[in-house]
């Protein structure tokens, strides 16, 4: 195949191997080299290789995440993204990282192990099984999951996930009337999303997609398209923390199809973000337009939580857009308001993960926007989270912050490089809490 990124490729093949006198860099040296000085610079583990570097030079990836951004820039020695023939898709770049730094808490044979239960409960969840139990303490149980995430230690919701879905298969061994097999069914299917959405916030989106395809099966048993919008949502979420745009976009439109309560509302939204992101401006444009018409049914029965796409979670995600497209003005706007409205819930309704993702969409806008100390104070409220809260997600988007605050536009800025060395401590921590039990 012929190389598309010529300049990558040329910019590669002037710099001299540290290994053969006399012959040019190989993309295997080049990746080492990046990682070493994002090592150096962030103390962050980035595992960038050689076929990486082989894709952007195909133009596979004309836009890696701002932190490979910046080591290729150093390691080759040039001044800007355009030596390099990065071209952005409209605005901001988006992740291509994968960080070792992740806080668990002795989660991770748990969450590999129950993907593999759920794959193996795929088969009775595609057969007309049928159980003799009343489904009620099920979903109220479900709904106390989903209403305390993020506000409670992850592991005792995690389990307790997982053994409602195990009691639900259990239950649909026996016999009963066709709706109590419909309502085991639900049941199953909502603690099957809600073990996939944790799977992703724990750092594993691949463990997630097990779990979604047997929630799928679910739903379709149960005939529940607001499971069926939230199941697509979440497999969403898992293509997206993949740096899958375009397949998280097609789930996104899909779900579509199927919501009727705040579902909705997010599906349209994330389909905007997903759209900006693979470089489809006019089309995201669009999109946004329908997720802030979007008409939420009333009559839907929410179980909240990550479940829930309250009016601030999509201010977020429209933030979030603009972000995408260069618009910083319109990103510090929605993101505004949307931490204002955060504050304003009650506890019991307040999103604590999300309102933190909303936050650090503020510091990128007033970061962009050269508004060094509203960026502080914005970061500063992310910085306060407790270990046992930074997810994975959290950590790759506070780590992109690190990467914007080290670029030559503010490597000299006393506020921003305190601004970096507190992010580093931030996410040093979580690694250190590994093993907790509680």
């Amino acid at each position: 195949m012929s190389e598309v990124n010529g300049l990558l490729r040329a910019a590669r093949e002037r710099t001299p191997s540290r290994r053969a006198p006399g012959e040019y860099m190989s993309r295997a040296e080049l990746a080492e080299a990046v990682c070493a000085w994002l090592w150096e610079t962030t103390q962050i583990k980035y595992e960038l290789d050689g076929h990486y570097i082989a894709k952007l030079e195909r133009g596979a990836v004309r836009w890696p995440g701002a932190a490979y951004r910046s080591g290729l820039r150093s390691v080759l020695e040039v001044a800007t993204d355009n030596e390099l023939g990065f071209t952005p898709p409209g605005g901001p770049a988006t992740l291509d990282v994968d960080l070792a730094c992740c806080s668990t808490f002795g989660l991770e044979d748990d969450l590999v192990d129950a993907g593999d239960e759920s794959v193996a409960l795929l088969t009775m969840a595609e057969e007309s099984n049928v159980g003799d139990l009343t489904v009620e303490q099920l979903h109220a149980d479900i709904q106390r999951i989903a209403q305390n995430y993020l506000k409670v230690p992850t592991k005792p919701l995690f389990l307790r996930s997982r053994a409602i879905r195990d009691r639900a298969f259990r239950l649909l061994a026996g016999r009963q009337p066709p709706g109590q097999t419909r309502d085991l069914y639900a049941a199953a299917g909502w603690a099957l999303t809600l073990l996939a959405w944790m799977s992703v916030d724990l750092g594993r989106p691949d463990v997630a997609e097990s779990h979604t395809r047997t929630a799928w099966a679910c739903a379709d048993a149960a005939g529940h398209d607001e499971l069926r919008a939230w199941v697509r949502a979440t497999q969403h979420t898992a293509a997206f923390w993949q740096d899958d745009f375009g397949r998280a976009a097609e789930y996104a439109e899909s779900g579509l199809r199927y919501a009727g309560g705040s579902s909705a509302l997010f599906l349209a939204s994330v389909a905007a973000v997903d759209l900006a992101r693979t470089g489809r401006v006019d089309d995201a444009r669009h999109a946004l337009v329908v997720a802030k018409d979007t008409k939420i049914n009333p009559d839907v029965n929410e179980l909240g939580g990550p479940l829930l796409c309250t009016p601030e979670r999509a201010e977020g995600i429209w933030s979030d857009v603009h972000l995408a497209l260069g618009e910083a003005q319109y990103t510090a706007d929605h993101a505004d308001r949307g931490v204002a409205l955060f504050e304003a819930a009650p506890h019991a309704l307040r999103n604590y993960g999300s309102e933190r993702m909303v936050r650090l969409q503020q510091v990128k806008a007033r970061l962009e926007l050269g508004e060094l100390d509203g960026a502080g104070e914005a970061l500063d409220a992310v910085l306060a989270t407790p270990p046992e809260y930074r997810v994975r997600p959290l950590i790759h988007r506070i780590s992109e912050v690190a990467a914007i605050t080290r670029t030559d536009r503010y490597g000299t800025e006393s506020k921003t490089r305190a601004m970096h060395e507190a992010i580093r401590e931030f996410v040093r921590r979580p690694a250190t809490a590994r093993g907790r039990t509680h």
